[in-house]
């Protein structure tokens, strides 16, 4: 071929596909180490010898090989790189060649089919190597043909498929090839498509002729392509399906008329059996597919490299992922690792025992399936040392106390391990039942003495030399509690002291711990319970304050110094008010009573005494108490009777329980019951009535609420009659929320006297009467209008109407059948219609008013009626009223002012009225301060300390005008100025006992 190449080892893919255009490979093997390393190549397990003229050469730890040949140089390569530590391996690299030879035949037959028969035109491609492209040209480049439901193309085979031949796919047919790697494009000998003459195809069931293997193996994190295509007529339709049922992710793509469907990301959850549906008007096919997951390995726990001492042992874990799942091997200066008694793999573990020097080496460990294989470098080295105690030298103080237990370590670092020898003092140590030297090196004594106390030393010797290390044993006396366990019996609210005194050594620190039921205690917290109250040195005494029922249970009291421990318990029993009763049932209800029953809760140390029945209804205020038979529950009953309750209405019971200390926390409530129905006992409170239209008896009341109408159904009974008669008239009103009801008789007169009653019923029977009351029925509405009526305009926007009183004393008057309530004045403009009127009404029965908020020099007509309950009267005679014209629109300008003999002299300029406002007659001045306001006050006393504000507006017949600028005048200590105006400040003396007084006038 005469190219080069320079391959890559360690690179991924392990697979290297060069263009057979190139002319070079270049290899680079990674060795991330400090130390120089060599390099040295395998091709097929044979090494490489690159010499003076050879194709290969050497770069660092590149290959590169010039002038390529395809039968020589492909195959498997793999570097090893070595030094005086050892010899690692790279993982094995691939190297082929891509290449697109030319098709061999240069003619095809013709293909004959029918018109709606289906057709297969095979593309055979030529030799090659590398993925393939195929497409295909129609007739002529560059009319390719383009895919959708009736036409496919494979790209596994390259084969073209028809799925329903028409006529315009008449034509010739070439097959055009395309290497992916080597970008080379070849064409086949064009295919003739020719119809036959011999009629048209008929309808028939989808064939499909594209499918895919019955098992296709997909690795890890890859897309997968599957193909299906059916011949057909009708075209068939192409769907995709897993047969689990499980929808498509929304990364799945179906493509090309749902010719290919494809997987992208591939991971363990897609794996399944996939169906492709041919369907057709004709029937139905299907194909069937499964996608078996893969995953090449892939290391998740690395070796780390390691020194050990001589007789070490060394356990190394190779942890990887795959599937399917993968193997281990060893490899050691890049050899398989032969295994001995002393060295073993298991599930990817290296162990060694009793290391030598010739373990020091590098390591690696290969995690292989049938996807792949994965390495990892580390290195071993066996050291051997003399004995040394700088990094490990024995305690300088060890404590225990008399009778106790002592451990003294001695850990020199030595390789290979020697001779433990000890001495106390200046002499060998005597081993004897309780002194004894173990294995390890490590000294113990049991039950010490004091005569144990004293200076020991360490000797660590090997063939290499020898070495010491000194410490101290000190032996203390023991701590002993001296407070004796026991049981404390405390009250709800009280509060307890928990004692815990001890004697001890008095060169060592103590340190008290409280648990609670074996739950650290943190004082501070736990709600402010808790609290320390140990006076003493050797006193750990713990103080509990407003003890709970909560609180009870073991304390224990555990005491640590440096060299012991000990603990004592105390129990505490917590006497409070019963808990809660449980179970709580209504066992039969009545009208008015209800059994109860129910289980006594947990009597916290004291006897139950009594027990309270509580009830709930919707309608009452919370929880309240009722009346039992007997009065008082007793702690040995588990059952009561509870008596006086409402019929018809739904109940909640709980139960409370007491005993000597107090009363516990209530019950949860029972299931809601509801008392049996009976006739009604309650009638309507506040019956009245009267008011209505003409010939009506209004009758009202309260209605009677819902929880005392003792039933469903519940209505009211109205019986009425003229008073002095003797038979009464009834009206059943059933709605138990009505609260009046209207009699209308023509012959009713007007605010004629009735007798009114009201009783109750429900469907259970009737209920009594209420007490008679009298009513008087509707009035007669005014039969006349109001007479003399008059009004006048008493400014821009006010009019005064005037008129004669109906009757002077309605209720003197026997034949007047009426009293006028108020008076309804309407009134418009001229420019207004008398439908759209505005309304004002007066009360009492008064005989002016004054309309308001009027336009000036408006024509208004006002009509007066006189109403009452029954209705309103006729309209009195319409009169009309011109209003005056508007006030003057323009505020008094060049406000100044002076001052004069203590008193303030203002001056403005006067303000001259439009034509159609009226004439100013005169000014109005009003003063202001804090805590005050006057008008038109043309003589003022001055505040103490404080300012004056002044304003002016004019007046005439049409009102008052609009105001001028506010003027301050300020009392602040000093002379008064001469003259000042709104826009200064001006000062006056102090004239805290002198009246102001105002004189008004105008400039002329």
């Amino acid at each position: 071929f005469g190219e080069s190449v320079t391959i890559l080892s360690e690179l991924y893919p392990s697979s290297i596909t060069p263009n057979t255009n190139d002319n070079h490979v270049t290899g680079i093997f990674y060795v991330f180490i400090s130390l120089l390393f060599f390099f040295r190549w395998k091709l097929n397990g044979t090494e490489i010898s690159p010499k003076s003229g050879s194709h290969y050469s050497l770069s660092g730890g590149n290959l590169r090989i010039n002038r390529l040949n395809k039968d020589q140089d492909a195959g498997t390569y793999q570097c090893l790189a070595y030094n005086s530590f050892g010899t690692i391996v790279s993982r094995e690299a691939s190297l082929t060649f891509a290449y697109l030879e030319n098709f061999k035949t240069h003619r095809r037959s013709s293909v004959s089919v029918r018109e709606g028969q289906g057709v297969v035109l095979l593309c055979g491609p030529p030799p090659h190597s590398g993925d393939l492209i195929f497409s295909w040209i129609f007739n002529e480049y560059p009319t390719y043909v383009k895919q959708d439901t009736r036409r496919f193309i494979s790209q596994e085979t390259g084969n073209l498929y028809i799925a329903k031949v028409e006529p315009s796919d008449v034509g010739n047919y070439t097959c055009v090839v395309t290497n992916s790697v080597t970008k080379t494009q070849v064409q086949g000998p064009p295919t003739p498509l020719v119809l036959r003459s011999d009629g048209v195809m008929g309808e028939y069931e989808p064939k499909i002729e594209v499918q895919f293997p019955e098992v296709v193996p997909v690795a890890k994190g890859s897309t997968v392509k599957l193909e299906c295509f059916a011949l057909g007529n009708p075209v068939p339709s192409i769907n995709w399906r897993r047969v689990d049922g499980i929808p498509f992710p929304r990364k799945v793509d179906m493509r090309k008329a749902s010719g290919v469907l494809e997987i992208p990301y591939f991971q363990q959850e897609d794996a399944g059996t996939y169906e492709c549906v041919a369907e057709n008007s004709r029937g139905m096919n299907t194909v069937k597919g499964k996608l078996s997951f893969y995953a090449p390995p892939h290391l998740i726990e690395k070796p780390q490299d390691v020194q050990k001492l001589i007789d070490d042992s060394l356990a190394w874990e190779c942890k990887a992922t795959g599937k399917p799942k993968p193997s281990f091997r060893w490899m050691k200066n890049g050899e398989n690792l032969d295994f001995a008694e002393r060295i073993q793999v298991a599930n990817g573990v290296l162990s060694i025992s009793r290391l030598t020097l010739s373990d020091t080496g590098m390591y690696q460990c290969v995690a292989g399936n049938k996807h792949g294989e994965v390495y990892s470098n580390t290195e071993l080295r066996v050291i051997a040392v003399a004995p040394d105690f700088s990094h490990n030298q024995l305690r300088s103080q060890t404590l225990v106390k008399v009778g106790g237990d002592v451990l003294v370590e001695c850990k020199p670092k030595m390789s290979p391990w020697g001779v433990i020898s000890w001495q106390k003092g200046s002499e060998p140590l005597r081993e004897s039942n309780r002194v004894s030297i173990l294995d390890n090196g490590n000294l113990r004594i049991w039950n010490a003495t004091k005569s144990d106390a004293g200076l020991y030393t360490c000797l660590a010797t090997n063939q290499f030399g020898v070495a010491n290390s000194k410490g101290s044993v000190t032996v203390k006396e023991p701590t002993i509690i001296t407070t004796q366990p026991s049981t404390l019996d405390v009250t709800v609210g009280e509060s307890v002291v928990l004692p815990c005194q001890v004697n001890h050594d008095p060169s060592l620190e103590l340190k008290f711990t409280w648990f609670f039921n074996e739950q650290l205690i943190h004082f501070g917290s736990h709600g402010g319970f808790f609290e320390k109250v140990g006076g003493q040195h050797s006193a750990g005494d713990i103080m509990i304050r407003n003890i709970q029922l909560r609180h009870a249970g073991k304390y224990t009291c555990a005491v640590q110094t440096k060299v012991d421990s000990i603990s004592i318990a105390v129990d505490l029993v917590v006497r409070g008010p019963p808990g809660p009763p449980t179970s709580i049932h209504v066992e039969e209800i009545s009208d008015t009573t209800a059994s109860l029953s129910w289980r006594p809760g947990p009597d916290n140390h004291s006897p139950i005494t009594a027990y309270t029945i509580q009830a709930r209804t919707p309608f009452s205020l919370g929880w309240q108490a009722v009346t039992t038979v007997s009065e008082v529950v007793g702690g040995n009953r588990l059952t009561a009777t509870v008596i006086d309750l409402s019929p018809w209405v739904e109940y909640e019971f709980r139960v409370l329980a007491s005993n000597t200390i107090g009363t516990g926390e209530p019950s949860k409530p029972s299931k809601q019951a509801r008392t049996k129905g009976t006739s009604p006992k309650i009638t309507p409170a506040n019956v009245s009535g009267g008011g209505g239209s003409r010939s009506e008896l209004v009758i009202t009341w309260e209605p009677v609420p819902e929880e005392l109408q003792n039933g469903p159904g519940f209505g009211y009974v109205v019986a009425f009659r003229p008073r002095g008669a003797t038979g009464w008239m009834q009206a059943a009103v059933p709605s138990a929320e009505a609260s009046r009801y209207v009699f209308k008789n023509e012959s009713i007169q007007p605010f004629s006297p009735f007798h009114v009653k009201v009783g109750v019923y429900n469907n259970e029977g009737e209920g009594p009467f209420g007490p008679v009351t009298t009513i008087y029925s509707a009035e007669e509405e005014p039969g006349r209008g109001p007479t003399r009526v008059r009004a006048k305009s008493l400014s821009a926007s006010e009019i005064e109407v005037l008129w004669k009183a109906l009757c002077l004393s309605c209720f003197l008057l026997s034949r007047l059948r009426f009293c006028p309530v108020a008076f309804q004045l309407r009134y418009w403009s001229r420019s207004e219609r008398e439908d759209t009127a505005s309304v004002q009404r007066t009360v009492g029965n008064q005989t002016s008013t004054i309309i308001h908020g009027v336009k000036g020099s408006t024509t208004y007509y006002i009509s007066v009626r006189a109403y009452n309950t029954a209705g309103t009267g006729p309209p009195s005679a319409t009169v009309n009223v011109t209003t005056k014209k508007p006030p003057p629109s323009q505020p008094p300008v060049k406000v100044m002012w002076n001052t004069s003999n203590s008193k303030i002299i203002l001056n403005w300029e006067k303000v001259r009225a439009l034509e159609n406002e009226s004439e100013v007659t005169g000014y109005k001045v009003n003063t202001e301060s804090p805590g005050f306001i006057r008008k038109n006050c043309p003589c003022c006393p001055l505040p103490t300390d404080e300012d004056y504000i002044i304003q002016i507006k004019p007046f005439g017949e049409g009102g008052e005008g609009s105001s001028s600028r506010q003027i301050t005048i300020p009392r602040i200590p000093g002379q008064w100025r001469s003259i000042g105006s709104a826009s200064k400040v001006s000062t006056l003396s102090a004239l805290s006992t002198i009246a102001l007084s105002f004189t008004a006038r105008t400039s002329l």
